[in-house]
């Protein structure tokens, strides 16, 4: 009898590594990061839960895998984008953004993650060759890779947690925001708190990334 990962003549292999790393990314837009198991994914693709060892050992080998994915075809954004060396790191900051917001927690799983597959990799050469192509010195250009990836990541994670649910059903993370922020006793906070609590989330990634290209452009010319 053949094994449940195990093709049948004529079927289909129920299992394999891209089939499972897919269902993943469908089941994490379901049920989230903190209700993804191992388990719970082997019965969304009817096999039993050992199955899945055969191509991820841990749990985290999954997630890597489902990182590296998330990543997938950001390296030629750069290539399509016209302008300098700035506005091509900004389209390639934005990709990577959008790419993390199309999956629920996607900032989350990357971000325990250290991929080094060939979205992951394609997208820090991207970057990189942008920086070195500038005239940026190696050092330069690696310390700025790490800035850019991890300025998106974080302000991706916050993001997304900002526009998750309360558990509990109660207030939001500006409405409790709003409601701390008394007037009387922090009027700088009161007098700021629309932008604060604003849920406009593209300018305020905007405004932090043109402020590290900023930083990157008075680099280039010191």
């Amino acid at each position: 009898m053949s094994s449940p990962s195990t093709p049948t003549r004529g079927r289909p292999a129920r299992l394999d590594r891209d089939r499972t790393v897919d269902t993943a990314l469908d089941l994490l837009d379901d049920v989230g990061l903190d209700a993804l198991t191992m388990r719970r994914l082997a019965d969304a693709m009817d096999v039993q839960a050992g199955a899945l060892y055969r191509y991820f050992a841990t749990k985290d080998d999954l997630l890597t895998a489902m990182a590296e994915r998330m990543l997938a075809g950001l390296a030629a954004t750069a290539t399509d984008t016209d302008g300098d060396w700035s506005e091509r790191l900004a389209t390639l900051a934005r990709a990577m953004r959008t790419a993390l917001l199309a999956r629920r927690d996607g900032a989350r799983v990357y971000a325990g993650t250290h991929a080094t597959g060939p979205h992951t990799l394609g997208f820090a050469e991207a970057v990189v060759d942008v920086l070195r192509t500038a005239g940026f010195g190696e050092e330069d250009a690696a310390r700025s890779l790490m800035a850019l990836a991890h300025f998106t990541i974080g302000h991706t994670l916050e993001e997304q947690a900002a526009l998750r649910p309360s558990e509990d059903g109660g207030a939001s993370d500006p409405e409790r925001l709003r409601l701390a922020a008394e007037p009387e006793r922090y009027p700088q906070l009161a007098a700021v708190l629309p932008t604060l609590t604003s849920g406009d989330f593209a300018a305020h990634f905007d405004f932090g990334l043109s402020l590290l290209l900023r930083g990157l452009r008075a680099l280039e010319h010191s």
